[in-house]
Parts: C-alpha cells; structure tokens; sequence
C-alpha cells in the first residue's frame, strides 16, 4: 500500500474551532426525553427526574450547544403548553412523530437540564413558523428572556423561573423546505415570515443570534434556489443559515458510504458559495456563516418502512422510534463527519448531532435500566476533547479508491488542530476497508517532536457494536508503532479505522 501523506504548517490555517461545532440536539420524538434524559422514578433519577448516569455521560460526550425541542416537532409545538405546573400541562397529539406529547418535560426543565450538564451546555431554541408566527416566537422570547416587569416575564417568574433563561441562539423554524413538515412553505413565503420574525426579535433584543432554514439535504430539488431566495430576504437580519444531512449506506454500497463526507464537504462549500453570492449581489461586507444543525448516520429508510406499519388511531407516548444500533463501520463514518465539520470550521460555526439519547443517538438507555456509550460516542467524545484551537490546513497525498456515488475518493480523509498550549491533534481515517494504511506527515514550525497518544477505534468485524447485553464490547485501543523522528510523524492506519494521535 502506497503511503498516504500531508504536510502540517502552523502558517496555514483553516480558523478557529467554535465550541458550538460540539454541539447536540434533543427533540421530542421517540425516547429522547422521556426515559432518555428524563425518567422520573429511575434509580439514579435526581428530584427533577433527570438521570444522572446520562447527565454523566453527556458530560463526558463533551456536548456544547443543545438544540430544543425539535426538529419536525417543533413546526406544530405550543410552547405554552410546556410551562407552569406539571400536572396542568395538556396532553397534546405530535404530527410529527405519531405520537402523544405529554408536556411533562418542558422548556423549564430544558434549561434546569442543562444547567446540570455544567456551563459549557448552551441553548438553541427553535420557534414554531410552521402552525404559528411572529407573535409567538416574540412572547416565547419574552417569557425566555426579559428580566422582570411584564406580564409574560413575571408569569415565568411565577412558575418558579425567576432568573431568565438566557437563550441567545434561535432556530427561525425547522426544514420548511419540506413537504413533510407541518406548514411547509415555498422559499418565498419563509423568507417572508422568516425576516418578519427576525426583525421583531432584533427589536425585542438586538444581541440575539439567529439561524435561517436552509435546505434540508442537498439532495432537495429546490437546493441553492431555497437558499438564495431565503436570503435575499434575511441576508441583514440572521447570522447563520441551517443545513441537514444524514448518511446511510444503500444496496450494500459500504464503499460510498464511507465517503459520505465527500457529500458533507461538497454541501457546505455549495452553501458558502451561495451565501456569499447573495452577499455580493447585496453589495454586502457581512458574512453569513452555517449552523449544521443536523447531522448523523441514521438508518433512514428502516424508519420509512416503520411508518407504514403504524395504526393510524394509535398515539403513543414515547414510542421506540429511530433507536439505531450503531456499528464499527458507522463510527468511522462519522469520525470522518467530524473530520469534514472540522476542515470547513472557518464557516462551520454551529453543528448539532442529531440526537443525543436513543434516537439515532450516541448515548443508549434502558428504562429502569443502564445507560451506556454507543460506537459512535467515542469520535465525538474524542474530537469534543482534542478539537480545540486552530484547525490546520491539510491537503493530503493519499491513495485513492473508487465509489459508486463519488467517484474516486481518497482512502484518507484528516484534518488537524492546533490547541492554544501548542500541543497539535490529528484526526485520520482510514476508509479502506482490507489493508492498514501508512502515514507520514512533516510537521514544519510546530514545535512538536513527542507523541503523546495514538488511539484507534477499529474492530476485526466492523459490524461489532455496543449493546445492552455488552456495552463495552467496542471501544478505543492504543496503537504501537507511532513515532516522531526528524520532524516526521510515522504511523500505520489499522483497516477501517477512526484514529485520534496527539503530539506535543
């Protein structure tokens, strides 16, 4: 096997990492919040009913940013529904999901949530601009955030919240591209509702941030025109345009979809070269950057195929839905998502895996039961950690191999970060699937000449995942061989494999 390589300077860089590229998303669809982070009755349950063994390991996960409460959800929510006393909170039907929201868990206890998790979990709240519009976003707002005096702010207070809530960050709506989505809109009628509502926010609050619904996948037929109609109108009025992606493997095609950010990369420049064209038709110095408040493997086409089976006269609570056993083979994937986040992060500010417990999620839950790490949380975790700095450019020289959907892509796909403390990171898969793959990266000026960590995440069956019968039976291993000589790193890739090497 030919040698994959690339050269690190510290006078070429990408930009800063944003702490919010580390962030998740918890939305009220299947057992994300009921029995996930929130089971009353649970033997590790807190007296708000939270979890601790998932506040722990949510905290370790790293997560930053939490996006609430959805999602599809959140096109038919009520935020009014989810304040006050428990007990007098309605039960109301989710479109979205088929199934009966309870309103047990409401935006009070979001922000009590995250508060537990510690200072680093902000809020990322959506508004509804699909059943309702700008006089809803601005009282929600208002009840959030305004100190005291009014009758909304002292409502909250009353319901035992006297201290806002602080939210900065605001999703103006969820994939209203979509015709799934309840009140689904042509980019016109959104940009429309989607300006008028940033305006009126800006006037209750000019420091808030905002985000505009970009497409929902770049597959979407009305891809880049949604986009720049939306902006045409927005352009001045939000900081950052959301995008979507989900990534599952399809016929059996395990080689393109381990390329699958190919298609992430591809999406993200698509849209900054969007964004910036709508600036530059508007004579504007401003930048738009992108909030990629979605994204995961998800098994998409098993959930299709679970809808069609449902009865249309039940409404469940909290039904399993979307809870993805996650393998090897997916966690390389998505080491390699992060990889892609991490090479854009000069626009890639926001990013939120979607979800963070049992939909689709890194963290697993058994009701009454134990909590435990999925294949996949151990590439976040590791990148949350070690992903803090300076993002290094790199521009490998990689054998390649050929994909079905891509074309020919490389067999490495990395990125690098500088920490503040001089230390460097280097986050490499390898998406061959038989053979390891030999690296060699010339480290110029870094001032780095020791190895401190290689790890590896890798298994001689890639389809072993962590389960509730053995929730340890994938985790990260150190690798042998790694070295540091004469401003040289020299390591072998193991065969489909995500890997974390640390160097000081």
């Amino acid at each position: 096997m030919r040698t994959a390589r690339f050269t690190l300077d510290p006078a070429f860089t990408v930009g800063r990492v944003s702490p919010r590229l580390f962030g998740s998303f918890v939305e009220h669809l299947g057992r994300c919040v009921y029995t996930g982070i929130h089971e009353p009755g649970h033997p590790t349950a807190d007296e708000a009913g939270l979890r601790q063994d998932v506040l722990d390991l949510v905290r370790e996960l790293g997560v930053t940013t939490i996006r609430y409460p959805g999602g599809n959800f959140v096109s038919g929510y009520k935020w009014e529904d989810s304040v006050g006393p428990v007990e007098d909170r309605p039960r109301r039907l989710d479109l979205a999901w088929h199934s009966t929201e309870t309103n047990r868990f409401g935006l009070s206890e979001y922000i009590a949530f995250l508060r537990k998790v510690g200072p680093q979990a902000e809020p990322m709240m959506a508004v509804n601009l699909g059943t309702r519009g700008v006089a809803e976003a601005l009282e929600l707002q208002e009840y959030a955030n305004h100190p005291s005096g009014t009758a909304l702010s002292d409502l909250r207070a009353a319901h035992g919240d006297e201290d806002p809530f602080g939210i900065r960050l605001w999703c103006l709506g969820n994939e209203m591209d979509g015709p799934w989505q309840t009140g689904h809109k042509t980019a016109e009628e959104y940009g429309r509702i989607a300006a008028e509502t940033a305006r009126a926010m800006r006037q209750q609050d000019p420091g808030v941030e905002l985000v505009a619904c970009g497409s929902s996948a770049q597959s979407m037929p009305t891809f880049a025109a949604w986009e720049a109609t939306v902006l045409a109108e927005t352009y001045d009025l939000v900081d950052h345009v959301s995008l979507h992606a989900y990534y599952e493997p399809h016929d059996g095609d395990v080689d393109s979809f381990l390329a699958s950010a190919v298609d992430m990369e591809s999406f993200i420049e698509n849209v900054v070269a969007t964004c910036d064209h709508v600036g530059a038709r508007l004579k504007s110095k401003k930048r738009i950057n992108l909030s990629f408040d979605e994204w995961n493997v998800w098994y998409m086409s098993r959930w299709q195929e679970q809808a069609t089976t449902f009865a249309q006269d039940d409404w469940p609570e909290a039904p399993r839905l979307l809870e993805d056993n996650y393998s090897v083979l997916d966690a390389v994937v998505l080491g390699s998502l992060l990889v892609a986040l991490l090479r854009h992060a000069d626009r890639v500010t926001v990013a939120c895996l979607a979800q963070l417990v049992n939909v689709i999620a890194p963290i697993m839950t058994e009701p009454g039961g134990p909590a435990w790490r999925q294949t996949t949380f151990f590439p976040f975790a590791q990148a949350s950690r070690h992903g803090r700095g300076e993002v290094l450019d790199v521009r490998v020289d990689s054998p390649t191999y050929d994909t079905r959907k891509y074309g020919e892509a490389d067999l490495l796909h990395a990125t690098a970060v500088r920490a503040d403390d001089g230390s460097v990171t280097v986050f490499a898969v390898n998406r061959g699937r038989t053979e390891a793959l030999p690296l060699e990266v010339t480290l110029n000026g870094l001032g780095v000449s020791r190895l401190l960590e290689h790890s590896a995440l890798a298994d001689a069956d890639p389809d072993a995942r962590n389960t509730l019968d053995d929730p340890e039976r994938v985790v990260p291993h150190a690798v042998d061989g790694t070295a540091v000589t004469d401003g040289t790193l020299r390591a072998t890739l193991e065969p489909l494999s995500w890997n974390v090497i640390r160097l000081a």
